[in-house]
């Protein structure tokens, strides 16, 4: 069967699925770079070492003059550095001598039709250009729609349980020969759960403190830490229900291809239970990958035509309407579907459901404070949307429902560097924005420097009201009377007019110009990127041109460079 049916296949609703990441040992005729943006304009970790290669200045300018080539940029144009990844790439690429196929294809997650929406015109451009490069050699046929794809795994089912429990084994497992890490986390024990918002406010906030002792974990300010949550027990059951599984059945992993790794967060054997509890991701919206292979695999005619209805290109506004709107998982898909579901071949599980992602919270508290302990500051996810049940944050909901006063909690964690950097000089100033649980990271830099008997720590908090939200307060005003710490806060609903932290940058714009101008601040912001980031660059500007007596060109070009200089940096998310 011709490979391009399964690029293309692939392409309509995931195309990242199957790809590798590209070592440059020598010249191919054709790539398709498809690449993500992290962080500050930053590659992938998965990219990092492609990334040094490619910008490596000795290249001559003719590397890759004989290859064509084609960029799918996967980005989320509510941060200020969209698909910068993908763009610099496209650029590099010319510069070496690539020929280019069609300009990057910008993804764009905040689309309401998703990345597909400039995807699909971009993929339909893209296969007439490669066919007429590179035809299908005329033995070889496409794999004609409807035909699914042989499954990466087979699920081979034991008769009866292992007698050693591999579960426990893998969970346990050996001293792992360094650090913690996605494919040997850590089991920390939690040793607080506490709740930080009152109980009027309309969240629930928690504060979580875990024990790393003994488990060679080290970071520093600005640096997350990473958590694999669990589906819902109920979940679990009702999944194993709706598919016809027996949760307690144990199976072995087999790929299908020679050279193909088993997902390491499975034990061999595995149970059914375990397969969906701790690595199929049932309760995220499925994307429409997920309706073009159930269409495949569906018996029953009804049910099918409605599924290829939702995965063809025509079809995706009522896809977004039925399914991202509202936010429906792939569970309640599959309760939808019932007929369809009950016909899912196991060995598709893993083709089907995507794996449960890990997810980076911001570490709020500094080893130099809190020796051998990580806090975090989480906010549960809790809304409604039109579907009955309200929807709820998979990872917050779940270290929610854990409490350490009942028995001993364990979560699976591991560490990485985060975004934000700060300086180590002991007398240069720092400007910390961060609202609401935007503040998490400033407060392991304010101890860490404090520790450290640095000055000139600057706070902007905001939240909605003083006696609700103020995470942290005792803390922060302690730091102040001992002349550590300089607080400026916004409590947003306290007063007629709403004043957030940017109306406060700009009263005191006097002090923040001399900080960054006369005193080589550093400025920092965290939190929701919604409108908060913009909003802040705004204020900033306005104080560059009120008391810098710049012109609007010059002060977006000052605050060009300090973003550059790495002396404005941020850490949003969605």
């Amino acid at each position: 069967m011709c490979r391009r049916g399964w690029v293309a296949r692939l392409g309509a609703g995931g195309l990242t699925a199957g790809c590798r990441p590209w070592t440059p040992t020598r010249c191919e005729p054709l790539v398709i770079f498809v690449c993500a943006t992290a962080g500050q304009g930053d590659p992938p970790d998965n990219m990092k070492n492609f990334w040094r290669f490619i910008f490596r200045k000795n290249l001559p300018p003719t590397s890759l003059c004989q290859m064509d080539f084609a960029v799918l940029g996967l980005g989320d144009s509510s941060y200020a550095k969209f698909n910068f990844v993908a763009k610099k790439l496209h650029r590099r690429l010319l510069q070496l001598g690539g020929s280019a196929l069609l300009p990057a294809c910008l993804g764009d997650d905040q689309h309401e039709l998703g990345p597909d929406a400039a995807i699909d015109p971009w993929l339909h451009d893209l296969w007439e250009k490669v066919l007429g490069l590179y035809p299908v050699p005329p033995d070889l046929g496409v794999i004609p729609p409807g035909v699914p794809l042989p499954s990466k795994f087979t699920l081979r089912f034991l008769p009866e349980a292992p007698k050693m429990c591999s579960e426990e084994q893998h969970v346990a497992g050996a001293d792992p020969p360094g650090p913690p890490s996605e494919q040997q986390p850590f089991l920390a024990p939690m040793v607080t759960n506490q709740r930080v918002t009152s109980p009027s406010h309309f969240q629930d906030v928690r504060l979580i403190e875990f024990d790393i002792t003994g488990s060679g974990l080290s970071f520093a300010a600005g640096d997350v830490v990473l958590i694999r949550p669990q589906n819902q027990a109920s979940h679990v059951q009702q999944f194993c229900r709706v598919l016809g599984l027996d949760p307690d059945q144990f199976f072995t992993l087999l790929p299908r291809e020679p050279g193909v790794p088993c997902p390491t967060q499975l034990p061999q054997p595995c149970s059914v239970r375990h397969l969906v509890s701790h690595y199929l991701d049932v309760a995220s919206v499925p994307r429409r990958s997920f309706f073009e292979l159930l269409a495949c695999l569906s018996p029953h005619e009804l049910e099918r035509e409605k599924l290829l209805q939702f995965s063809a290109p025509q079809g995706q506004e009522e896809l977004y309407s039925y399914c991202n709107r509202p936010r429906r998982t792939v569970l309640e898909v599959l309760c939808d579907f019932p007929h369809t579901a009950g016909a899912v071949p196991a060995d598709y599980l893993l083709d089907l459901i995507p794996p449960i992602r890990p997810r980076a919270f911001s570490i709020a508290s500094s080893l130099l404070a809190h020796p051998s302990r990580l806090q975090i500051l989480v906010a549960v996810v809790h809304y409604r949307t039109r579907l009955k049940e309200p929807r709820r944050g998979l990872c917050s909901s779940w270290l929610a429902s854990l409490d350490p006063g009942r028995g001993p909690v364990q979560v699976p964690l591991w560490v990485r560097p985060g975004s934000l950097t700060f300086p180590e000089t002991p007398d240069t100033p720092v400007i910390m924005v961060g609202p609401g649980t935007g503040v998490a990271p400033f407060r392991a830099a304010v101890q860490e420097r404090v520790a450290r008997g640095q000055t000139g720590n600057f706070l902007f908090f905001g939240c909605r009201w003083r006696d609700q939200d103020f995470y942290w307060e005792s803390e922060w005003l302690e730091l102040e009377r001992k002349g550590r710490l300089t607080l400026f806060t916004a409590f947003s609903r306290e007063q007629e007019r709403k004043v957030y932290v940017q109306h406060r940058l700009r009263e005191l714009g006097p002090l923040v110009w001399d900080l960054l101008d006369r005193r080589g601040a550093y400025f920092y912001l965290a939190g929701n990127a919604k409108g908060m980031p913009a909003d802040v660059s705004e204020a900033l500007t306005s104080v560059f041109r009120e008391e810098g007596g710049l012109s609007g060109p010059d002060a977006a070009n000052y605050l060009a460079r300090l973003q550059r200089t790495m002396r404005f940096q941020s850490e949003t998310w969605a």
